[in-house]
């Protein structure tokens, strides 16, 4: 979409604005590209443009990573704003006859409690949608995103990032299933998520720096599977907290590592679905917010 001319000056136009937001929620130019369908140059170019029509740096080299200046930053918040209101007036004039599927991604262990809260808001905006889930680890998603293969995506973020609207905060818990003996072992039985998940390298990573023996007797993408084997006493997990059903209780032991804190947050494809874009993830985001508060 090219630029609109008024009175000689050029206003920041949409395409550039969708680039420079997922740069935002990927950190990576490279990501970005690819979720936008455009080379590196061209989204290099975009920003460059877009330095020049606001005035200002936005960009910072730190070291071999690029990041976001003061201005910058600044720049995020009215960009989804904007974003969010282009996407709301596309939806408005839109129909669900004929609507393609709405295409959400989740990983497993959110798939029983937050996505069927998402779905009920979706649908009590959309009763019509059609909606397919794809269950995937969040960097499985992230890599679909990036190929267009999804429309909306919850994912598990750091504290420290940007990406997507926040869902949920959440922190890992060390869990059993009525098996408390086994926090005890010389040697720990684990089953956990696969080792990009950040429990699984939290809990690796702080059992090795205390000198406590363990086994990962298996690592699994599956929250079924996970909790089907710690039920049966095979082992003990790292679970996000909310995830932690019925059967399952936190573990007593006290000089287990801490697991991190994280944040759940529904990310939105770069070219959105007609009726689900960036207006209606900011909508949901704080839908899902206050329920929790209430």
């Amino acid at each position: 979409m090219p630029p609109i001319l008024i009175a000689n000056e050029y206003l920041m136009d949409i395409d550039a604005l969708r680039s420079f937001i997922a740069f935002v929620d990927t950190g990576s130019f490279t990501r970005a590209a690819k979720q936008i369908f455009r080379t590196q140059g061209a989204v290099s170019m975009q920003m460059k443009k877009l330095e020049e029509e606001t005035g200002r740096c936005l960009f910072t080299k730190d070291g071999r990573n690029l990041s976001l200046t003061d201005d910058g930053r600044k720049l995020v918040s009215y960009a989804r704003r904007i974003l969010a209101l282009h996407d709301e007036a596309l939806g408005e004039f839109s129909l669900t006859a004929g609507m393609p599927p709405l295409r959400i991604g989740c990983p497993d262990d959110y798939a029983q409690e937050i996505f069927p809260d998402l779905v009920t808001m979706l649908l009590e905006e959309y009763p019509h949608l059609q909606i397919r889930l794809l269950c995937d680890n969040s960097s499985g998603l992230r890599q679909a995103l990036d190929q267009g293969k999804l429309d909306l995506a919850i994912l598990t973020r750091a504290p420290d990032k940007e990406e997507g609207y926040l869902l949920r905060h959440d922190h890992g818990i060390w869990v059993h299933a009525g098996f408390p003996e086994l926090q005890h072992r010389p040697v720990l039985p684990l089953v956990l998520y696969e080792a990009d998940c950040k429990f699984h390298s939290s809990a690796v990573d702080g059992l090795e720096k205390q000198g406590q023996r363990f086994q990962v007797l298996c690592a699994s993408s599956s929250a079924t599977a996970i909790k089907s084997l710690l039920r049966r006493g095979i082992g003990i997990g790292a679970l996000a907290s909310s995830t932690v059903d019925a059967g399952l209780e936190a573990c007593t032991r006290s000089d287990l590592p801490t697991l991190p804190m994280v944040d759940i947050v529904l990310a939105v494809a770069p070219t959105p679905h007609p009726l689900v874009g960036t207006s209606m993830a900011r909508k949901l985001s704080q839908k899902m917010l206050s329920q929790r508060a209430s």
